[in-house]
């Protein structure tokens, strides 16, 4: 991807790339907060955990639906105004989530919830990458999801602690009033970025004809799966596994969302220098971490080291957002957004997987070696990858 012109933003780049991280960090908690209550909404739903845990898994669907959907009936609108679309589903669907009653409507409230998920995201990550140099594409996209990570520093544990003191309903009420004040930094702070005048649908999806992008998505979807096999059931896994009280599950979060903030930052700086070299280091790290949690999760000193080594493995976001957007071509819109349906249907794989072995009753802990596996898998897909790299481009089309 090359980039012709950089566009200022109307109050200077550190204020929109605030805009834009905090936009990350309100979806971000979002997201990952029900995994931080999910005993108390099953509790509360009057289901099992494990069946709690279709929850997450009707948001990461939403993100699935809602990324393509979203990114090509707006491939041609003015990219402010699609975050400013995108922050008001933020702020209805985790409104809907705080109020529903049931089981089925907290389901259907998340799944809305998740539809924003992936365009946000992808379109922030157009736009930070358009107000700098190509030479920091990727650190620009990595301060996107260093609110994404920020999340589960301070947003996952805040959420965490008001769900335990007030009920979990008030932590999406929360994420609620943050999509609210999203709106006016995005509306005040995010310079105008008209669309192509060339895009249109047809075009964004006439690109996914390129192997490469596919591939780069299996990476996305398999890989990354790991971290939520794990995530999923992090608080039940440390309370009955561990042995902490559930009063000190947030500073575990915050461990976990310490790890992230450390490797989205890393992910960034690597993948500007070194992309592909940058995605295999990572993919390993999260192998060798995700296994070793299988054992780490005995004792509460291991336990939270090791959840921070995991958090780091983030990086991998940064850099495979980078990767898309090089392979995308014409399709930045849409491969930009499916990165991050890609990311969420590994959401639903983790959460599905691990619950499998959980209900298997091979132990919370399993999910570790859940994880190691998805994030193996991931590993080999990036083998294919790269091999294909070598060969002439005309091999690495789909036919039609």
């Amino acid at each position: 991807m090359t980039q012709d012109k950089v566009i200022a933003a109307p109050h200077g780049l550190a204020l929109a790339q605030l805009a834009l991280g905090l936009g990350g960090l309100f979806i971000g908690t979002g997201e990952f907060a029900a995994m931080g209550l999910l005993p108390s909404m099953a509790q509360s739903a009057g289901v099992s955990i494990p069946q709690a845990g279709n929850l997450i898994s009707a948001y990461a669907i939403g993100v699935v639906v809602g990324a393509p959907a979203l990114a090509i009936a707006s491939a041609r609108m003015e990219k402010r105004n699609l975050l400013l679309l995108l922050a008001s589903i933020v702020l209805v669907g985790n409104l809907a989530s705080a109020l529903a009653p049931g089981f089925l409507s907290i389901a259907a409230a998340r799944f809305v919830a998740g539809l924003p998920h992936g365009a946000y995201y992808g379109t922030a990550s157009i736009v930070a990458a358009a107000m700098v140099p190509s030479s920091q594409r990727a650190q620009a996209i990595g301060r996107v999801m260093l609110g994404l990570a920020a999340a589960n520093l301070v947003g996952v544990p805040l959420t965490t602690w008001l769900g335990q003191s007030f009920g979990w309903r008030s932590a999406f009420g929360v994420v609620a009033i943050g999509g609210g004040l999203l709106i006016v930094m995005l509306r005040t702070l995010i310079p105008t970025i008209a669309a192509d005048k060339d895009a249109s649908p047809l075009r964004e999806l006439s690109a996914f004809r390129s192997l490469q992008i596919w591939l780069t998505l299996g990476v996305a979807t398999i890989g990354f799966g790991g971290m939520f096999a794990v995530y999923s059931y992090i608080t039940p896994t440390l309370v009955e596994e561990t042995g902490v009280a559930q009063a000190t599950v947030p500073w575990f979060l915050a461990l976990w969302g310490l790890g992230m903030v450390v490797g989205n930052i890393a992910g960034g700086w690597l993948a500007d220098r070194a992309l592909i070299p940058s995605i295999f280091a990572i993919i390993v790290w999260n192998v060798v971490f995700l296994a070793l949690f299988f054992l780490a999760a005995h004792g509460p000193i291991m336990a939270g080291a090791s959840l921070f080594m995991i958090g780091i493995g983030f990086a991998l976001v940064p850099a495979l957002q980078a990767r898309l957007m090089d392979v995308a071509r014409q399709a930045q819109s849409l491969a930009a957004a499916m990165n991050h349906s890609a990311f969420n249907l590994s959401n639903a794989i983790g959460a599905w997987t691990g619950g499998l072995a959980i209900a298997a009753g091979f132990g919370w802990a399993s999910t570790g070696l859940v994880g190691a596996a998805l994030a193996a898998g991931g590993l080999a897909i990036m083998v294919v990858s790269a091999q294909l790299i070598r060969r002439p481009a005309s091999t690495q089309e789909l036919k039609a």
